[in-house]
């Protein structure tokens, strides 16, 4: 029996999706529930099982092909068996190279030297023109591994050159590459557009003195990963000073809707994690109730879950506020963009000592800046400028998250 492969519903408010690299060429026995494709869209990674095993008989959208929910993307023989699909595979994967060798090869020929989405990236990356690159993919396809091959010598070029001094000096090409944006880059630039646009956002800053969560952290971080199987990081801390600062000033927990102003009852935390796709943003729900053992394990899942392209529509969707953390750069001082339809956005930066007056002394004391960008048109500067001192205060001195005072 042949069955149909079809583009699965897509999440609330996404339109098409673009296909990644088949996992499967034709041929193939495939399991059920075997991913059989990625599909990118602008907010997430979806996977494509197989609904039933049998061998894989034709594929009609390739690699990079944009489509909707409910296209035709293959067909599956549920009839085959493992055994049988294996000499159809072997063929399959030798058709390609027996065509290349004939002229009249159309097909084979328009995929020649195109490049996966992971190898345009990565190639963008490096400076490297795919147009220059024989791929070792399926019909002349460049794999990642093909520019990764490419950037290497490129880079040993010179090496070799002035290893000859007979060899003649060659004039740099001016090399420029055309590659689309991903779904997810396109969204974060709208979205961003989006917030400079209908946000009237200002910017005020402070500056911490980091040692007390330090000192802390120093002395329990061991005991703590073994007693929750996770490290103690800095994250946890803001959090909780982020969420203790919210509830004296539900304002900046708030947003605007139409002409109504929403007081947000719970406090859901965005964090900011960078993936190989580009900057995402999953939510701590309800992250004042949360433990700082909570709040390290659910940030430790995201950032694997990023990684692995593995985040759900529902990890990325709601927050009523959101921190950033541009320091693991070494950014010293930014202004964050808010999160539409979030009023506010903490921004922190990189620790460094630096000389600080204490009780009349000059003393080092490891400090951050710290900036909160709001929305002007709810949040006054006064609201904005007592919630940072407030986190503030709460990270100089940890008793009071404890307290809560």
């Amino acid at each position: 029996m042949i069955i149909d492969v079809t583009v699965p519903m897509l999440p609330e408010s996404v339109t098409e999706a673009t296909l990644m690299t088949w996992n499967k060429k034709v041929g193939d026995f495939v399991q059920r529930d075997e991913n059989l494709i990625d599909l990118e869209t602008d907010k997430v990674v979806l996977e494509l099982p197989a609904q039933q095993a049998g061998k894989l008989v034709e594929i009609i959208e390739t690699d990079g092909a944009t489509v909707t929910a409910g296209q035709l993307l293959a067909k599956i023989d549920t009839s085959a068996t493992a055994e049988a699909a294996a000499p159809a595979a072997a063929a399959a994967e030798a058709a390609p190279a027996a065509a290349a060798t004939q002229a009249a090869a159309p097909a084979n020929q328009s995929q020649a030297g195109v490049a996966m989405p992971a190898a345009a990236k990565l190639a963008a990356e490096k400076g490297v023109n795919t147009a220059n690159i024989q791929g070792s993919g399926r019909d002349g396809r460049v794999l990642k591994e093909d520019v990764a091959a490419a950037a290497s010598a490129l880079a040993a070029a010179p090496v070799m050159a002035t290893s000859k001094a007979s060899a003649p000096s060659i004039a740099g090409e001016r090399v420029e590459q055309r590659v689309p944006m991903s779904r997810l880059r396109s969204r974060v630039a709208e979205r961003l557009l989006q917030s400079q646009h209908e946000n009237a956002i200002l910017t005020t800053f402070n500056e911490v003195n980091m040692k007390p969560v330090m000192d802390l952290r120093n002395r329990y971080k061991e005991q703590f990963q073994k007693e929750y199987g996770v490290k103690l990081g800095f994250m946890s801390f803001f959090v909780k000073a982020a969420v203790a600062a919210l509830k004296k000033y539900p304002v900046v927990n708030a947003s605007i809707d139409g002409t109504d102003v929403v007081y947000h009852g719970y406090f859901d935390i965005g964090i900011a994690i960078g993936s190989p796709r580009g900057l995402v943003v999953p939510i701590l729900r309800d992250a004042d109730q949360m433990s700082i053992a909570d709040i390290e394990q659910a940030i430790h899942d995201y950032a694997v879950k990023a990684k692995d392209g593995k985040l759900a529509l529902e990890d990325l969707t709601g927050g009523t506020f959101s921190i950033t953390n541009g320091g693991t750069f070494g950014s010293m001082m930014s202004t964050p963009i808010i999160n539409p339809p979030q009023s506010a956005i903490l921004g922190m930066h990189a620790t460094k000592e630096r000389a600080v007056v204490e009780n009349g002394q000059v003393v080092v004391r490891p400090m951050m800046y710290l900036a909160l960008s709001y929305d002007h048109r709810l949040i006054d500067g006064r609201e904005a400028v007592l919630t940072l001192v407030a986190i503030k205060d709460a990270l100089e001195d940890p008793a009071r998250l404890l307290l809560e005072l």
